[in-house]
């Protein structure tokens, strides 16, 4: 396993096919800003967000839902944004911006712990390509989700540039497609009945709501420097990173609300705003095109996360992000297959609950506080602290005070956390 940490002169001269898994991204090896964009905005618009819009206008009804993915989105913005401006400034994946916060021993166990969770993402969306068609059209989900969960990972091979090609498919396709179902829907109601949706009242509360909305991304949100460390400069990372929240993300959970509150959902309370089966019921055409949908869309979000969990575990054992790529790829399909993508909750829950606090630490410990970075610090034990006293607080506010966003009260605990400790050790130093 790896143990030294490695730098790369910004000027240095770039490989076509390198991924700089292990070094910051060379001045001359960057993208433009619509190469980088592509690859955030194709990522969110799937799916899974159609079925989470759904599934929150259905709880809150259509304009305190509206509200929701507003103020979920809004966070992501400042969130994801302000780690992809990190990210285009120093060329750095997230390992290696850990280490400057977390210590040169301390990194592994965040970028570990992320780097592992987001392969339980890619397992969960190539359990779900099977699942929804089977469910759809009679497809074997089990030779479904191997087939497919073979074809992510080879897409993954082709490492940044594939993201690039593949974000630039997936969002026009989500976009004609979720339009089109929207028109069909409106074929049987109108856009007043849709406005003056009122919801079920169900259990979720707004807080919990613009939770849902940050953990579906908060993961690979986090990890936004594996992306973005491609960007020419911080204010290009930052911009990338705003083509998916709020744009990208806000259009995807928008459509699936306006499939629920049109009345078009087979199934709102358990499958959202997912608009598939609306697609495939008109029969011709739609049927091989909605097919093909299910495969780029889910593709492209099976391959982003790839892709982070392989740099990320580069990082931490010295080995190619490609070689890792086929290794934990071929882990990932083997748990769909195996029916883990099902445990969805379970993901959310901890994402929710545990993620938020590491980057709002890395926000503050690098680009607000601006500490000297301490590279020779084997592990550094106030930003473990506030990471587990914001994890904490959010849990805490999950189990009781639910009308509350967890995620929110975990950034701002840990934030407070941190904040003080820094305060406190730049007091004992001067002193």
């Amino acid at each position: 396993m790896s143990t030294e940490l490695n730098t790369a002169p910004p000027d240095a001269a770039p490989v076509p096919s390198d991924e700089y898994e292990s070094v910051p991204v060379p001045a001359a090896a960057r993208r433009s800003l619509a190469s980088v964009s592509a690859v955030w905005l194709g990522f969110p618009m799937i799916l899974t967000c159609a079925v989470f819009g759904g599934l929150i206008v259905y709880s809150l009804g259509f304009w305190r839902g509206m509200l929701a993915v507003l103020l979920g989105n809004l966070v992501l913005m400042g969130y994801v944004g302000a780690l992809s401006y990190l990210a285009g400034k120093t060329g750095k994946s997230f390992a290696l911006i850990a280490v400057d916060t977390f210590g040169r021993r301390g990194y592994r166990l965040v970028s570990g712990f992320l780097a592992t969770v987001v392969i339980g993402w890619f397992a969960f969306q190539t359990g779900l390509t099977g699942s929804i068609l089977a469910t759809s059209l009679g497809w074997d989900e089990r030779l479904t989700s191997l087939g497919a969960g073979i074809g992510y990972v080879l897409v993954t091979l082709l490492g940044i540039r594939a993201l690039s090609a593949i974000g630039v498919i997936a969002a026009p396709l989500y976009l004609a497609l979720g339009i089109t179902a929207v028109v069909l829907a409106l074929g049987e109601s109108s856009w007043s009945s849709a406005l003056g949706y009122a919801g079920a009242g169900s259990a979720l509360s707004l807080g919990a709501a613009v939770t849902l909305v940050i953990a579906c991304f908060i993961d690979s949100g986090t990890m936004t420097a594996d992306f973005t460390r491609w960007s020419r400069n911080g204010r290009e990372g930052f911009l990338a990173a705003f083509s998916a929240f709020p744009v990208g993300n806000t259009i995807a959970l928008v459509i699936g609300g306006l499939i629920v509150a049109l009345g078009a959902a087979a199934n709102p309370a358990a499958d959202g705003g997912n608009f598939l089966s609306i697609l495939i019921d008109q029969g011709g055409w739609l049927v091989p095109v909605a097919v093909i949908f299910v495969f780029v869309n889910l593709g492209s979000v099976c391959a982003h996360c790839l892709y982070n969990g392989a740099v990320g575990w580069s990082q931490l054992t010295g080995q190619r992000m490609r070689a890792l790529s086929v290794v934990l790829g071929g882990i990932g399909v083997l748990l769909a297959v195996a029916g883990v993508w099902s445990h969805f909750e379970t993901w959310l829950n901890l994402l929710g609950v545990i993620v938020p606090p590491i980057g709002i630490v890395l926000i503050l410990d690098q680009l607000v506080l601006r500490r000297r970075v301490a590279r020779e610090t084997a592990w550094r034990w106030e930003a473990f602290a506030a990471w587990a006293v914001g994890a904490a607080a959010a849990l805490a506010a999950h189990e009781w005070a639910p009308g509350l966003s967890d995620a929110i009260v975990g950034m701002i605990v840990g934030a407070a956390v941190f904040s003080a400790l820094s305060l406190r050790n730049r007091e004992a130093v001067t002193a």
